[in-house]
């Protein structure tokens, strides 16, 4: 059944999809997807080449646009485009506390959660696209998380592609989860002096935060545990184009005055549980770690692991010196879940993810060698979320791929600068640049 309706400057439509929970078991159990089709008011009865987004995340469902802003809108001059809620997300058979128990328990749970990677995300687009372009390939734009399917796609089913364009989602092709966090934490550490020399006021006020936090009880009005650690984790903020002003604005206004003496603002727990919460996207921390699993070695909590590797994000050690509190960010740790309220029932459900040692590898190196698809990657220079280093080893793995390094963006480049971000990744599969 679909559903057709316009906003300004497009034409929407509703479409649901059935396919396998498990595509190597096509009689089985089936899950629902759910897309939006977006045309252009003014195209809307023409013939037109198809592009399917992919979300970052994992655990998001696509952009909900209102008319044609940013990318959308250039998109939109020569594309249909289909914003896919990716399994699990959105209108897309969800997955959460609430959900999940459907299942069964931990163990159940579990076991459908491991579907939830990018091969099955690839293989939904594939038994999708026929109904859609009739059979005729598209065009892929992968967001971060969304350009992690993209080269799975690559990998698999390249036949079902006209180009694929990559934005800030260029993974390692062979890299163990710790491999990634090792990586991650001297660059988030980078990220943290930045923003500190840019607001050294907010030394002495993450300090602050952070001690009063070691020595009180702290739960948010919806029912999330702040602690220190929990505190550290809106460093990822620090990844996104106006992180750092959105951070320091938050910490400026953390105190205010009681009868009781100094506590944390109303205003400023309201602004926290926002940012900490997983209540509408769970995927991102039940599966994010297994994003990176590619052999018999379980993930095994990885960032919690290799974070002691890091004596210097540690709250209570840097409080115990004069140095500055780091923050962290893309990261997910095991306290999470006892920390947040959408996420405590499925603490088992992790745990069992985290010690799952049978997941497939999800990039064939042989066939992208072998690629024949334009490809296309925006590459951001020293990214907080996707490592350079790893994504240009990976960009020159990829046969014909063509890269634009460039420091002009962060990691949500293709929302805060979509149009120019797009343009040039057209521009270079085209051939044009």
């Amino acid at each position: 059944m679909t559903a057709t309706y316009r906003q300004p400057g497009v034409v929407l439509t509703d479409r649901r999809f059935t396919v396998p929970l498990d595509h190597d078991d096509p009689a089985g159990e089936t899950i629902e997807l759910y897309a939006r089709e977006v045309v252009a008011s003014e195209k809307a009865d023409r013939n037109l080449p198809w592009l399917v987004y992919l979300q970052g995340g994992p655990g998001f469902g696509a952009n909900r646009f209102i008319g044609r802003p940013s990318w959308l809108g250039r998109a939109l001059k020569e594309y249909r485009v289909l914003l896919l809620d990716q399994r699990g997300t959105g209108h897309s058979t969800p997955a959460n506390r609430q959900t999940l128990p459907l299942r069964g328990g931990p163990a159940e749970q579990a076991d459908y959660l491991a579907h939830f990677r990018a091969d099955s995300i690839v293989r939904d687009c594939e038994a999708i696209r026929p109904a859609v372009t009739g059979g005729a390939p598209w065009t892929v734009l992968g967001q971060s998380f969304g350009g992690f399917c993209a080269v799975h796609y690559l990998s698999s089913a390249p036949e079902g592609l006209t180009a694929a364009l990559i934005t800030g989602g260029l993974p390692s092709l062979d890299a163990h989860a710790d491999d990634v966090y090792r990586a991650a934490y001297p660059r988030i550490e980078r990220k943290v002096a930045a923003h500190y020399a840019r607001y050294p006021q907010d030394v002495e006020r993450a300090r602050r935060i952070a001690d009063h936090l070691l020595t009180h009880d702290v739960t948010l009005p919806n029912g999330y545990r702040l602690t220190a650690e929990a505190f550290q984790s809106l460093g990822i903020l620090l990844g996104g184009g106006e992180g750092t002003h959105r951070l320091h604005h938050l910490l400026e206004h953390a105190f205010v005055r009681t009868p009781h003496g100094a506590e944390l603002s109303d205003a400023f727990q309201e602004d926290v549980q926002g940012l900490l919460s997983y209540a509408g996207h769970p995927l991102y921390a039940l599966v994010h770690e297994a994003c990176y699993a590619r052999d018999e070695r379980p993930t095994a909590w990885s960032a919690e692991r290799v974070r002691a590797e890091f004596p210097q994000f540690d709250a209570a050690k840097a409080l115990a010196g004069d140095g500055p509190l780091l923050f962290t960010g893309e990261s997910i740790h095991p306290w999470m879940f006892d920390c947040d309220p959408a996420l405590r029932p499925l603490r088992e459900t992790a745990d069992l993810l985290a010690t799952r040692t049978d997941w497939r590898p999800l990039y064939d190196p042989a066939r992208l060698a072998a690629n024949e698809v334009p490809v296309a990657a925006a590459v951001y220079h020293d990214d907080m979320y996707v490592d350079t280093a790893h994504a240009l080893r990976t960009a020159r793995t990829i046969r014909g791929l063509r890269t634009w390094v460039t420091d002009e963006f962060e990691h949500d480049g293709v929302r805060a600068g979509g149009q120019r971000v797009l343009d040039r990744l057209l521009a270079l599969v085209h051939d044009e640049v």
